[in-house]
């Protein structure tokens, strides 16, 4: 095993979770304001499961969203 292949695919990959998982929820927030469903000071339980079924991992993070 390469360790620093390891790590810097292992940074990709979380990057790219990062960023489409705030984007999604950035996403959500600005529609669910506009249409009234929420006020926008809400905090919202999250749930966040990573799944790696070749090395049979599945781990779930929980937290929360917090808008004010």
């Amino acid at each position: 095993m390469n360790e620093e292949t390891f790590n810097i695919s292992i940074r990709k990959f979380l990057k790219i979770v990062g960023i489409n998982s705030q984007r999604a929820i950035e996403q959500a927030v600005d529609k669910a304001v506009a249409e009234g469903a929420i006020a926008g000071n809400e905090t919202f339980p999250a749930t966040m499961t990573l799944e790696i079924a070749g090395l049979k991992l599945n781990v779930k993070f929980d937290g929360e969203i917090r808008l004010e």
